[in-house]
């Protein structure tokens, strides 16, 4: 796997330059990693990157937007603790100490951590969408890593398939993708939304929003039978209320990810996006 990803990264951009493994915090005896990829460019502007696979499986070495770097990102390809080794919210407390790791070594790294972005896809783009609406919010802050003098804030978000309100999400959901759904926010959340009712609020990002909160452009498919679209429709109803920035594209045949995720339109899209919003 990762020697296909290198592959893809070395014939996106020429020279991609890619630091595995980088130690950005601890938790106990767990060291918490992530990989930099880096295009040809002087401090490239950084998207953190969070990966799916229901909260309890998937690794950073899957990066399905890789073709960014082509554009000028780095990617911070980001391991967290998954939903077998603690339950939330461990993995907001380790994506934000990643970020405020990276901000603290950017000069090191080469990296340009002035402004971030984050993105992910299924529940990497739940957690990529929550991060980036808590900026600063202690609950979800956590204490981890060597750099709490850092900020972990976002600038812009863009959440693939993911999920944004876990207190209505069994209801939106299918037959075939309750299978999926119900074992893994029991695993997250240490029981089901209804009994765990101030933790899936705290776990919601549609639950979290202010005027501060940054850009947002939300992709998902119309047809997805595992992350029910409505989460995408609520999230993007819920920033248009508040006056907030969002763009909301369906793929209205489109199932639960799939390349016409990261084809070469929808990587124009999200770079357009992050050009925009990403103004360093």
């Amino acid at each position: 796997m990762k020697a296909l990803l290198l592959l893809c990264l070395l014939c996106t951009s020429a020279f991609a330059d890619t630091q595995e493994d980088i130690e950005y915090a601890r938790a106990g005896d767990l060291s918490l990693k992530l990989d930099l990829h880096r295009p040809q460019a002087e401090n490239p502007p950084l998207i953190v990157y969070v990966h799916g696979g229901a909260w309890r499986a998937g690794t950073k070495s899957d990066v399905p937007i890789y073709d960014l770097l082509g554009q000028g990102f780095a990617i911070a390809s980001v391991d967290y603790r998954l939903s077998t080794q603690a339950q939330f919210p461990a993995q907001s407390h380790d994506i934000k100490a990643a970020i405020r790791f990276l901000r603290a070594n950017a000069a090191r790294l080469h990296i340009n951590t002035n402004q971030v972005a984050i993105a992910g896809s299924s529940a990497g783009g739940h957690l990529a969408a929550l991060v980036g609406v808590t900026n600063g919010q202690k609950d979800l802050e956590g204490k981890l890593g060597d750099h709490l003098d850092q900020s972990s804030d976002i600038d812009c978000i863009i959440s693939l398939y993911g999920a944004s309100n876990l207190q209505t999400i069994l209801g939106q959901s299918t037959e075939d993708g309750l299978e999926v759904r119900v074992p893994a926010l029991k695993l997250l959340l240490g029981g089901l939304p209804n009994q765990q009712p101030d933790l899936a609020r705290l776990a919601s990002p549609v639950a979290h929003l202010d005027k501060k909160d940054p850009p947002l452009l939300l992709i998902h498919g119309g047809a997805d039978p595992q992350m029910p679209p409505q989460q995408s429709e609520e999230l993007a109803k819920a920033y248009t209320a508040a006056g907030l920035t969002v763009t909301h594209i369906v793929l209205p045949t489109s199932l639960h990810g799939g390349s016409e995720f990261y084809d070469e339109k929808r990587t124009q899209i999200m770079a357009d996006f992050l050009k925009k919003h990403l103004t360093n």
